[in-house]
């Protein structure tokens, strides 16, 4: 008999369920420290390339380590 009343609500807690599945994958993903140290070491090329300036590596690195930190 529940089963008759909560069914209209299981695409709603499916959808819920998928968010919170995507969001412990992205938190994986920034706290990883490989994924962290792919990301400085793509700032610091991008660096030595001139593509940004020393502000923006600056910036981008505190960004990034903040990420990782979870702040």
């Amino acid at each position: 008999m529940s089963t008759i009343f909560t069914w209209p609500l299981a695409p709603v807690r499916g959808l819920i369920r998928l968010a919170e599945l995507i969001q412990d994958q992205a938190d994986r993903e920034l706290h990883n420290p490989a994924a962290v140290r792919r990301k400085l070491e793509e700032i610091e090329a991008a660096r030595e390339a001139g593509e940004i300036t020393e502000e923006e590596e600056r910036r981008a690195v505190e960004q990034v380590l903040q990420g990782a930190m979870g702040r």
